[in-house]
Formats: C-alpha cells, structure tokens, sequence
C-alpha cells in the first residue's frame, strides 16, 4: 500500500473537530448511492416499459402489414401470400380482415373492431395474447356439448373470441351467445337494415393491452367473409420476419416486389412516434438524474476544500519531508475517488436488486396499501416491467467515477501548491 492511499484513508476518518467535514462526506457517498441507484432503476424501468410495448404490439399485429392503396380488399391474396413467403428474411405470413362492428347482448350494446384471422396460419405470425377462457380452435367449429345447449332457431352459429374487458363491461361468459351488428346496411322489404349475426363466445382473452381486451374481437376468416359478404377477398396480409430490426428493410424489398398497388408497412414506421418518444424521454430521464450525481459532486469538491484548508500545516510538513506536490495530489484524488467508489457500489448493488425485483416489490407494497399504481383502465399496462440493460450500468458507473474524478482535481492541485514555508512560518 502507498502513503499516499494510507494517509487519504486515514484524512476519511473522522476526528471531532473534524466532524462537519465527516457529514459532508456522508452526505458525497449517500448522494453518489441515490443517483446511481435511481438511474439503474429508471433506465430498467424505461427498458421495460420499450420492450413490453415492442413485444405486445408486434404479438397483437405483426412485423409487417400489407395492404392495397386506400385499404381496399385485396383479390388472390393467396397468390400474394405465396409470393411474400419467398422473400429472403420473411419467416411466415396470413391473411386477414379489420373491420367496425357493435356487438349486442342482454346487458347492453358497443363498438368493437372485428379481426378475422386464418386459424391455420395466424398462430405462426401473431399473438392473440393469454386464452383465459375456452379455445381458438372453435372458431370454426363449435363443440358437439355446446351445439346441444342451442335451439335449431339460433340459426348456423359460429364461434367469435372476444376481451377480458369487454367480457366483464357487458356480462358475457364463456358461450354466451351475442349479436353481432355490421355498419354496412343490407336491402330489405321494409328498407334498409343493418347486417347482423349471432356468435357464440368460444373463447375469452387477455392481450396486456387493456384497450385491446376491451375494443377488439376475433372470428375465422371464413366467418368474416361469410358475415361482412366481402367473397373471397382480404384486407391485407400480415407478415413475420426473422429480425425484427430488419423489418423496415424487409418491408421496403416487398414493396418492390409487389409494386402497384400494394403497400407494404413495419412495424417501425407505423409506430414511430410512440418509440421515438420513449428513447427521447429515457435520454431526458438520464440527464435529469444525472443531476443527483452531480450535485454529489459537488460535495465531495466542498469537503475536499475543507479538508486541504484542514490539513494545511500537515501538507507542509509532508512537503518539508520530502513528498513530492504530484504524491500530495494522489492522497486527495484517492480520498476523493473513495468516496465515489463506495457510493457507486452501494448503489449498483442496491439499483441492479430493485431492479431485478421490482414486480415483487410494487405486489408487496400494492397489498400492504391495497392501493393500485398502474390501473389498467389508465394504462396501457397493469404490471411494472424491468429490465436491465448491463450496458446503461457499465455507462453509469464510468460517468460516476468520471464525475467524481474531476470534482478532484481542484482541491488536489490546490493542496499540491501549498507553500511549506508560508504554511509553518508561525509554528
């Protein structure tokens, strides 16, 4: 161990007199403790927060949409489908049909976005997210014990799959039947009425989303086309890739190959602004914590300050005895860069377990309190996502340190000047 290292460890023990500085200290070390801290855990937070979105909404649509200018029906789709699929980075694709509809019950009517998905190959592109309830498979065809419970003036039922919101607002349970209200009217005798159907609920999920399990509903694409009267035509064709960072690229190729009038769209750029917006608010969120550290350091110049003027005659005799003003910087650098060392340890250590914890924490504190922090009603999400990303806390840890080795150089380079004979002259 050098001098220099043992007499800057021994200026950190604290003596009476000395006690004000030894608070200021405390203080450095506690403020480099709460800023990383609360960095790791907010960047985790944010990561999570971006990956959860990123995986949610391309579980719920896809990498890629393709659609036919102006959004209108889109003829040989299968011939489209099979063209897409030889396309270098494409790893599966399916048809499928958006459309608005009202869905009615005993308890009452409301909006709702129809998706009628191909249940062969849907599951190899997308996510209906979490079946709470019931099956997809009966989609198509109902099962034999549920066909029994219905009356031949139910008329030919089919299957739709509906949200776990939308299912508890109106009341709905597992095969309930509803109707089903299409916006476009139909000529009649009497005039002109809606279209409508009647659906059993073969199924009830929960995509995360608590605007999606309230809003949206699933049939076969058969029933879709049967019930909306479309013939043999799709809204567009969804697609899967093998990188989903490429599917901007991929996007662009299928462009090219299909031509007029087909579009093609990623994920990218159809949510652009929500991503952008995130990155900018993670950098934003970093600068302002930063802040934290950086009045940290501060404090370790203001306690460095007191310490030199402290141990004004004990630098004069050490330079009387021979120590060099480069050997008097490194004991105020070291007891500097001490302090910095302990505070960003102690906080990494506490930040990386919050961090890797925090679901369990927010449950703990939500039953002690019985208190909510992401309603689903307001959020997009109902549970506190983390992750941590070991490359923001390298990049915290290095700007820490950094931080606290500058806020060194002052007091340091001021001790080194200390002038032995000026410093003694009235001992």
């Amino acid at each position: 161990m050098s001098y220099e290292f043992f007499i800057s460890k021994r200026y950190l023990r604290a003596k009476r007199k000395q006690m004000f500085v030894s608070v200021i200290t405390f203080i450095s070390v506690f403020g480099i403790f709460l800023g990383v801290a609360a960095l790791i855990i907010v960047l985790a937070v944010m990561n999570g927060f971006a990956e959860d979105l990123r995986t949610k909404i391309l579980g719920f649509k896809s990498h890629i949409e393709v659609t036919t200018d102006m959004m209108g029906p889109m003829k040989n789709y299968q011939d489209v489908g099979a063209k897409i699929d030889k396309i270098k980075g494409v790893v599966a694709s399916t048809p499928f049909i958006l459309s608005q509809a009202m869905i009615r019950n005993r308890n009452g009517v409301t909006g709702l976005a129809i998706r009628a998905l191909d249940t062969k190959t849907a599951s190899d592109v997308v996510s209906l997210g979490k079946i709470r309830e019931g099956d997809l498979k009966y989609l198509n065809t109902l099962p034999p014990k549920v066909l029994e419970q219905f009356s031949p003036d139910d008329g030919n039922l089919e299957g739709i799959v509906i949200g776990k919101e939308m299912a508890k607002n109106m009341g709905i349970f597992l095969y309930d039947i509803v109707t089903v209200i299409s916006p476009v009217s139909i000529a009649t005798p009497i005039g002109m009425v809606p279209r409508m159907g009647n659906f059993v609920v073969v199924g009830i999920f929960e995509s995360g989303f608590y605007e999606y399990d309230l809003a949206f509903a699933y049939m076969s694409l058969e029933s879709a086309q049967k019930f909306f009267q479309v013939g043999d035509t799709v809204t567009g064709i969804y697609i899967k890739v093998d990188d989903v960072y490429k599917a901007d690229v991929i996007a662009q190729k299928i462009q090219g190959d299909l031509g007029f009038p087909f579009w093609a769209q990623s994920w990218m750029k159809t949510n652009k602004n929500l991503f952008s917006a995130l990155k900018l608010e993670r950098r934003v969120m970093f600068i302002i914590l930063s802040l934290i550290v950086l009045v940290a350091a501060f404090n370790i110049i203001s306690a460095l300050i007191m310490i030199v003027m402290e141990k004004n005659k004990d630098i004069a005799i050490l330079k009387s005895m021979g120590a060099t003003s480069r050997s008097i910087m490194k004991i105020f650098v070291y007891q500097g860069m001490m302090v910095g060392f302990v505070g960003t340890f102690l906080g990494c250590i506490v930040g990386l377990v919050v961090s890797l914890n925090l679901q369990d924490i927010f449950l703990f504190v939500e039953k002690m309190f019985n208190f909510k922090f992401l309603p689903g009603d307001v959020y997009y999400l109902s549970e506190i996502p983390s992750k941590v990303n070991y490359g923001d806390v390298v990049v915290i840890v290095i700007c820490t340190l950094t931080l606290c080795f500058l806020s060194t150089i002052y007091p340091s380079l001021r001790a080194s000047q200390t002038d032995p004979a000026e410093a003694l002259r009235y001992e």
